[in-house]
């Protein structure tokens, strides 16, 4: 199918369900063992409100070593297929910065890519994109997951961020990527302290000002932990709604989440609220 971002919700964010096919990410590693199990979870995320997936098969957490292509590939492209052979319509987003993987996962069925490293790992991943005319994420990080932490240094992190983006989507658009395919993350948490998240999250509308979709997430980090004191990642829904009705209140236009049913129930009421 075609995703057209021109279609995305104008009152409310969408919801973008976390599938991660990896044994070690941070939150869910090791929780999606095979294609079947990455189907059904698909299903029960789209049945709750999920409208975009993202599937993933290399954790980016800090201190996260890179995966082989192969791997990648053995662990998202069947994935992928099976979601479809499911018939399961929603558009999928694949999670990588490798051009070989984000090939497979196109062919297996994806819609768009989502890319930490907004091309910089694999410049070539930008002239597949063109070539597919698909929407693209492009995150705002510093370094390899494996040492971006020792990177958290900025002068004005929000000022830092957006050049980096508007950076990044130049590049982008140079590459023959149209504008109106590409939504931006501040990559919270990647190679940022907790200080410098709640900063971005502050001031998320000076992101916003760029004009491109903003896609935040916050989902399950560190941060949330540190702040409410919830050492389980799993356990940290409560603080990851606040994050999400937060950017909700601000524009935001996609939330990537992990607990799909709680943010769209939050999103329902905050948007009564707001409408009544």
């Amino acid at each position: 199918m075609t995703m057209d971002l021109s279609a995305l919700a104008a009152d409310r964010p969408c919801v973008m369900g976390i599938l991660n096919v990896t044994p070690d990410s941070f939150s869910d590693g090791g929780d999606l063992t095979s294609a079947t199990a990455a189907a059904v979870r698909a299903g029960e995320m789209v049945g709750t409100g999920a409208d975009i997936l993202d599937i993933g098969g290399e954790s980016t957490r800090p201190g996260a070593e890179e995966v082989p292509m192969e791997e990648e590939i053995r662990r998202t492209a069947p994935a992928i297929r099976a979601i479809r052979d499911a018939g399961i319509t929603a558009p999928i987003s694949i999670d990588t910065r490798k051009v070989k993987v984000a090939e497979a996962a196109l062919a297996a069925g994806a819609d768009m890519v989502n890319d930490v490293s907004a091309f910089r790992f694999d410049p070539e991943l930008a002239d597949l994109v063109a070539a597919k005319a698909i929407p693209v994420c492009l995150m705002h990080s510093k370094g390899p997951p494996a040492t971006m932490q020792q990177e958290a240094q900025y002068d004005d992190v929000v000022a830092e961020v957006r050049d980096h983006l508007v950076e990044r989507m130049e590049f982008a658009v140079s590459r023959s990527i149209s504008l109106d395919r590409i939504i931006l993350d501040p990559g919270i948490g990647f190679a940022k302290t907790m200080a410098h998240d709640l900063i971005l999250l502050n001031r998320l509308r000076e992101l916003l000002d760029v004009g491109q979709p903003i896609l935040l997430g916050a989902s399950r980090k560190k941060f949330i932990g540190r702040i409410a004191n919830v050492p389980v990642a799993k356990d940290r829904v409560p603080g990851s709604l606040a994050v999400a009705l937060h950017g909700a209140s601000l524009g935001v236009q996609i939330l990537r989440v992990h607990d799909v049913a709680a943010t769209v129930q939050a999103l329902a009421v905050w948007r009564a609220i707001r409408d009544a």
